[in-house]
């Protein structure tokens, strides 16, 4: 999707409410405002509730099958030239 702004004359610009509610900002979204090489971008300002705790994850990955030994999980990895 793209719209075309204009700059006003203290620097604002209006993000189109289309614009708005294809990417769900409402009012009070902080935004980041990021130059690149063509230009600006905005995004969403990272938010500190998103960040769980590791302890949180887990069990978030879950094995199906014997259960592993944690001397066997611990075990260095070898690599050998023939795999590349």
């Amino acid at each position: 999707m793209a719209a075309t702004v204009r700059l006003s004359s203290k620097g604002q610009i209006v993000i189109p409410k289309e614009v708005r509610d294809s990417l769900h900002w409402s009012a009070g979204v902080e935004l980041t405002l990021v130059t690149t090489e063509h230009g600006v971008m905005l995004q969403t300002k990272p938010t500190q509730k998103h960040k769980l705790p590791a302890k949180s994850l887990r069990g978030f990955l879950q094995h199906k099958g014997e259960p592993v030994p944690t001397e066997t999980l611990c075990k260095p990895v070898e690599y050998t030239n023939d795999r590349f």
